[in-house]
Parts: C-alpha cells; sequence; structure tokens
C-alpha cells in the first residue's frame, strides 16, 4: 500500500515538473516577445521624435516665409 502511494506521488510529481517546465519555456518566449515590443516601442517613439523635430524646423521655415512676405508686402505698400 505504501509504495503503492509513494508511486502516485511520484507520477503526480512528474507531472507537475512536465507542467511546470512547459510553463516556464512559455515565460521565456513570452519575456523575449516582451521584450521585442519593448524594442519596437522605443524605435517608434525615437522615429516620433524624428518627426516632431521634423514638423518643428518646418514650421520654422513657414514662419520666416511669412515675416519675409510680410516686410515685401510693407516695402511695396501692398498690406490692407
Amino acid at each position: 500500500m505504501t509504495e503503492n502511494v509513494e508511486n502516485l506521488l511520484l507520477e503526480h510529481l512528474k507531472r507537475f515538473q512536465t507542467t511546470l517546465e512547459r510553463v516556464e519555456r512559455k515565460l521565456d518566449d513570452l519575456t523575449i516577445r516582451v521584450s521585442n515590443l519593448e524594442g519596437s516601442l522605443a524605435a517608434v517613439m525615437q522615429h516620433l521624435g524624428h518627426l516632431a523635430a521634423a514638423d518643428a524646423a518646418q514650421q520654422l521655415a513657414i514662419d520666416n516665409v511669412s515675416l519675409r512676405l510680410d516686410r515685401i508686402e510693407r516695402r511695396l505698400e501692398l498690406s490692407h
């Protein structure tokens, strides 16, 4: 009887160990995937930062053109 109980316990422990190993593999895979997502997100954020900088540069250029146009209109007395 004791031997049967021991065998039954060993069977359960083996199943638990197998399940735990499977869960650990999945956790490792998920950890890698999350790391990849974090890297991708960082790249997207960096790209957005570059786009914002380019937008700011374009707005500055437009503002400069607008100032120059205002001066030209005043010199030529074209303002309303």
